[in-house]
Parts: C-alpha cells; structure tokens; sequence
C-alpha cells in the first residue's frame, strides 16, 4: 500500500472514530474497553452502520428514500472497488474484506434500514426480520472482528452473538418508545396497541429480552479476553438500562426517553473491569 493510500485510509479510519464518539458515548466507552486490535474496526462498522440509521430516523427534510439507495449503491461499489471517497465507507469496506465478512450481513442490514421507510407497525415475521437485520447482523459484524478469520469460532458463538444484539435493539425500541411512536410514527413491537399500553404486554416484552440476555451472555463468556471487556461492557450498560426500564410504569415509558448518566456509565465501566480482571464473569 502507497503512504499516501495509507494516510487516506487512516483519515477514513479517524471519521469513523469521530462518528461514534460523537454519536454514541455508551458505544465509544465499550470499544475503549476493547483490545487496541479491535478498537479501530468497531468503530468502522459503528460509523457505517449509524450513517445509514440516520438516513432513515433523521433527514426529514430530504428524500430518504433517493438518499438509502444511493448509500446502498455507495456501499456496493466501495466493497467492490475496495475504496470510495465517502471516509466512512473506505474504512467499512476495509474491515469487511479484512475479516471476510459476508455480503449477505450488509445487505440484510441495508433492508431493515430499508422498511424504516415505509413500515409503521410490525406483525411478529416483519418484527423478527426487522430484529434481524437493524441488531443480529450488526452483532455478527462484530463477531467476525473478534474471531478474526477462525470460522469455526464465528459459528459456535453466533447464535449468542445474534440473541445478544437482539437484546440491545429491544431495549433501545422500549428506551425510545416516544421518539419512535409519537414522532416517527414507529411501533416495532407486534400485538401490542401503544394507545392501551398495558403493564402486561410490558412484562411479555421484557420477558423476551431476559431469554436474549441469557443466551447472549453464555457467548460473552467464550469471546477472546482482549475481546470479553468491551462486550461485557456494553452487556452491564444495557443490563442496567433494562433494570431502570422494568421500574418504570408504562406511560413513564411512552413519555420520557430513559438514560443512564454519563457519570453512571464510567462507574459502570469501572466496576465491570474489576469484575473482568478478577475473572468473575
């Protein structure tokens, strides 16, 4: 590779970095928490992944729609060519080819990013192919970075990898209820009338989410070390978003964004890693 390809490569890298940092400080504490290998990866598929959501959540004033699709023939092209002038796929492209990441991921990716178009309410298939694509191959992205290449590895921890993303994006639609109901017009959950929210549909709910965090932690457990912190990290974060959530009474819930403050977020941090470097988890 010529210095100056490499000096290309390393901004790309930096704006993937600069996008998760400034997008998300639960996500950039997890990849801190990383080993430095992975570090740089995770925030490239990060960076890809939160371009293409803010596509479809946040650029009311556009067409979205001409927008995704020319971001999918974008990525299609970068992968192909392996290199564009978008930062954040040059640096989502070299991760892909690097850990031999399947087409099949990002394109079921960019679908779900796709039914945030038009889709408004989900039956339970489009809600576990929504789950699918937004969260598990997000999950299984990651995964492949952490395997590095060793794919008998990849397919014993990706059924974990997938219930534990899945977990996540359960917790961020009841996190997000408001926004995602009362502004975006959004309701993920199947059988279930946001107008008569009902304690019991919320138990059925977090119910759901406790079996994906059993069967997720399991694959914590066999992650490589430089590898298990940063996952068990977020793991605690949304352990304890959820503990918060299961407090709240229903209309709490579809009226107030709940967070976890910045100043709990490094306690927990803290306390996860004393908890990992004593071999507890």
């Amino acid at each position: 590779m010529s210095n100056q390809k490499k000096l290309f490569d390393d901004v790309s890298g930096a704006c993937s970095r600069i996008t998760t940092q400034s997008y998300s400080t639960s996500f950039s504490l997890g990849i801190k928490a990383l080993g430095a290998r992975f570090r740089q990866p995770i925030y490239n598929i990060y960076g890809f992944v939160r371009f293409a959501d803010e596509i479809v959540d946040t650029f009311h004033d556009y067409d979205k729609a001409t927008l995704l699709a020319r971001f999918r023939q974008d990525t299609v092209d970068a992968i192909e060519h392996r290199i564009s002038l978008n930062p954040i796929l040059n640096s989502f492209q070299a991760v892909y080819h690097e850990y031999g990441m399947e087409w099949e991921l990002v394109d079921t990716f960019l679908k779900s990013m796709e039914m945030d178009l038009h889709q408004t309410s989900y039956e339970r298939g489009n809600y576990e192919n929504y789950i699918l694509g937004s969260a598990e191959v997000v999950g299984l992205m990651c995964l492949r970075v952490f395997t590095e290449n060793d794919n008998a590895f990849y397919q014993k921890l990706k059924p974990h990898a997938m219930s534990l993303g899945a977990a996540f994006q359960k917790i961020n639609f009841l996190r997000d209820l408001k926004q995602d109901y009362q502004e975006l017009g959004r309701a993920y959950f199947p059988d279930t009338d946001f107008n008569n929210f009902t304690i019991e549909q919320k138990q059925k709910i977090e119910a759901e989410i406790l079996h994906d965090f059993n069967e997720g932690y399991k694959g914590i457990l066999m992650l490589p070390k430089d590898a298990r912190f940063g996952v068990f990290m977020a793991y605690k974060y949304y352990t304890k978003l959820f503990e918060k959530i299961r407090r709240l009474d229903t209309q709490t819930i579809l009226t107030e964004r709940v967070r976890i403050p910045n100043t709990k977020k490094w306690s927990l941090m803290m306390k996860s890693y004393v908890v990992h470097n004593l071999n507890m988890i």
